[in-house]
């Protein structure tokens, strides 16, 4: 079948993207699904930083390459092999495609199975496969399996999670990344207790996500740190009990004047160095600095490694906040339904493909929290 999608032929272009216009709109050809592999309808994809540091060439992509990661939609059409999934059934996308019988998977870690981490590397879908080709029969990569930026995708039954049809499509998506990576660090890599004290360092989706799941977790002080006043203040209205901004030199010093020492469990959410390095420092003793965002692929942080065993810290990182989707993913949206996770304060806009190289330039500028892109609209 035919479908408009957004295409990226080189990473790296320089800003702003609406001049130099990295992802290009266009028609291409999808192959119907295949065994295991089911068609859907996208609904609504997110905006994330993942996505924008894939066209920043922080993390090198196979070109050229659909992306888009956070989503949800429609089924309508199953291939051979699927039967608990039927047309008409709405899912929330998974970004880390698993297959279900290494070490890793049956030890309810499906997040960092290197079997799908090596298809995604190499642009192919779960089932070893592309089903995406421009018009005139050049193969076109995938993006963790999934490419949302497009008005359809084929992806693998592992790829997908059922949800209720009371969820609305918009909201829904945000959990296929940003819910799950945020409050998953908090709710399942941290495991935070009620009453416990937490801070978070950056106040993006993810960010706000794992503010959202402290509050959930009935923490007893929440701190939210940020370069971003506007942010802030938003964190305030949402449940932070303390706001310190980042770009104060003695940020650092500040939280831990006003927190005897540093906080029990730090989330850091930026994928900065800078914002690791804060992280670090702000933790207390016997304290553990949790780092969700990813930075360029080269980065590297250093610590004072007698302190952390003298004081025993722990670091360690949290990838789509540890989750099991299949698991979490209903618990996730039950606290949604119950008012828990309010994820459609984050939603700035609703866009459509012409808007969507602009779209990318205020979430570089740190404008806008999830701008949805509505590729069907």
């Amino acid at each position: 079948m035919r479908i408009k999608a957004a295409i990226l032929f080189e990473q790296g272009l320089p800003r702003p993207y609406a001049t130099s216009r990295p992802l290009v709109i266009e028609e291409v050809e999808l192959d119907p699904p295949g065994p295991g592999e089911m068609l859907i309808e996208v609904a609504a994809a997110g905006l994330c930083h993942s996505d924008l540091s894939t066209i920043e060439n922080q993390r090198p992509r196979p070109l050229p390459i659909v992306i888009g990661h956070e989503g949800a939609g429609i089924v309508r059409e199953v291939g051979p092999g699927i039967t608990d999934l039927k047309e008409g059934d709405h899912v929330v996308t998974v970004f880390a495609p698993s297959c279900g019988n290494c070490r890793y998977c049956v030890r309810g870690r499906p997040n960092i199975c290197p079997t799908g981490n090596a298809f995604r590397a190499a642009g192919q879908l779960p089932t070893g496969v592309r089903r995406l080709k421009r018009l005139d029969g050049t193969p076109i990569n995938h993006n963790s399996g999934l490419s949302l930026y497009a008005q359809y995708a084929v992806v693998a039954r592992r790829s997908a999670v059922k949800i209720g049809k009371d969820i609305p499509l918009d909201d829904a998506a945000i959990f296929g990344c940003a819910v799950m990576t945020g409050a998953g660090a908090v709710l399942n890599t941290a495991g935070l207790q009620a009453g416990e004290q937490v801070a978070v360092v950056g106040l993006g989706g993810v960010g706000m996500n794992a503010l959202f799941g402290a509050v959930a977790a009935g923490a007893e002080r929440i701190i939210a740190i940020d370069t971003n006043p506007q942010k802030l203040e938003l964190a305030k209205q949402w449940g932070a009990t303390d706001v310190f901004l980042a770009g104060n030199e003695d940020c650092a010093a500040q939280v831990r004047e006003a927190t005897d020492g540093g906080v029990d469990t730090v989330i850091e959410t930026a994928g900065s160095i800078p914002a690791m390095q804060l992280a670090i420092a702000i933790t207390a003793r016997g304290g553990s600095t949790i780092s969700a965002g990813l930075p360029n692929i080269n980065a590297q942080v250093s610590y004072f490694h007698a302190s952390m065993v003298s004081e025993e810290r722990s670091i360690r990182g949290s990838y789509m906040g540890s989750c099991v989707p299949e698991r979490d993913l209903p618990r996730l949206l039950g606290l949604y339904r119950r008012g828990k996770l309010p994820v459609d304060k984050l939603k700035t806009s609703h866009i459509t493909f012409d808007q969507i190289n602009e779209g990318f330039d205020l979430l570089s500028d740190g404008a806008v929290l999830r701008q949805m892109l509505r590729p069907n609209a």
